[in-house]
């Protein structure tokens, strides 16, 4: 957890909504500046902040309309402060909590230099990280969808499907199998938007390919050096990444992609796991996707897999082979070199 340490004459904090904010600015003293309800506006806020603006910083809690705040006080040189929503137990722990008390302590801990802080993602990458993400949002409806037709066919004792169901070919075959036309047509409501999706993630993975800004090339190809990494999964772990400089150690960055599990320790006695939340959400899963994409025609990776699978049972095995390769990539991304398959297993 990092906090905000920085010293300034007035500190602001927003609890911010879609229609409607709560501002608060107090002096290095703590005493209360302004506090008021406002509309949701530019004009609103400048207008608010104008006679405090020599010696501001703004605080908000991430939430998901910080983007246009940000953007603003980036143009008029205000700094800014993301709140990590989980970390800020002050507002989510308190008896009395609204919108008037929630931006009075979001200033307050600013001031006293306990406010958690999140990163504020550039705005110069942010849509094609968010176009990165829905991709994977309509993949994994499609992949909801293929699920439910194998329910289907295990509903009615019907012999396995003939191959995946992301072959085109195959879903005609399936059709087939299928006498009950109420049955058949859920199945065929399935199949199509199936193909629907099949499309859109074409055109929208030739467009990010297309048009995605490539901060640094070498780092591109680094990632593709990688066994099971390919363009758009190293496109997805760039832009959750961002920099790998704000990681200072390996430690932080696979804690940030989730791949740790935190424990919880009093008096020397380990009461179990917390924070799994904490951290992204998409880098778990595309070091995931990547581990169960390295087996795949790597004998090499196979049997080690297969020492993990003895020694910690198969869903952990794969667990260790994702936090595994999260360091290698820490590395490769850190130094700029490309994948050692011989130094990733020696230094296992």
């Amino acid at each position: 957890m990092r906090f905000y340490l920085g010293e300034h004459r007035h500190y602001c904090g927003i609890d911010l909504h879609v229609r409607t904010m709560y501002l608060c600015i107090v002096n290095a003293h703590g005493k209360i500046l302004l506090h008021r309800n406002m509309p949701t506006s530019p004009e609103a806020f400048l207008a608010a902040t104008s006679r405090f603006r020599n010696g501001l910083v703004v605080a908000v809690e991430c939430m998901f309309t910080w983007y246009w705040i940000a953007d603003l006080c980036a143009e008029h040189q205000i700094p800014f402060i993301l709140g990590h929503a989980l970390y800020i137990k002050a507002i989510h722990g308190g008896k009395v909590k609204n919108d008037r008390v929630d931006s009075k302590k979001l200033a307050l801990l600013l001031r006293a230099g306990l406010f958690p802080m999140a990163y504020v993602y550039p705005s110069s990458m942010r849509a094609t990280r968010d176009l990165l993400r829905r991709r994977l949002h309509f993949s994994r409806k499609r992949a909801e969808l293929n699920v439910h037709v194998q329910h289907i066919n295990a509903q009615y004792n019907l012999p396995p499907m003939p191959g995946k169901l992301g072959v085109k070919r195959h879903r005609v075959e399936v059709v087939q199998r299928f006498t009950n036309p109420d049955v058949l047509r859920n199945v065929e409501l399935n199949l199509a938007i199936m193909d629907t999706y099949d499309r859109l993630l074409l055109q929208l993975e030739r467009h990010i390919l297309k048009t995605a800004k490539v901060h640094d090339p070498d780092a591109v190809e680094s990632l593709l050096s990688v066994p099971g990494i390919g363009r758009i999964l190293a496109m997805t772990i760039l832009y959750e990444v961002c920099d790998i400089e704000r990681f200072p150690r390996v430690q932080d960055f696979v804690s940030y992609c989730r791949l740790v599990k935190p424990q919880k320790e009093s008096g020397g006695k380990i009461y179990g796991h917390s924070g799994k939340k904490i951290g992204n959400a998409n880098l778990r899963w595309a070091f995931g996707e990547a581990a169960t994409l390295f087996l795949r025609q790597n004998p090499e990776a196979k049997a080690y897999h297969a020492r993990l699978k003895q020694k910690h049972g198969k869903g952990k095995a794969l667990a260790v082979l994702a936090h595994k390769l999260g360091r290698a990539v820490y590395f490769i991304l850190k130094r700029k070199r490309r994948f050692d398959m011989n130094k990733f297993f020696n230094n296992g």
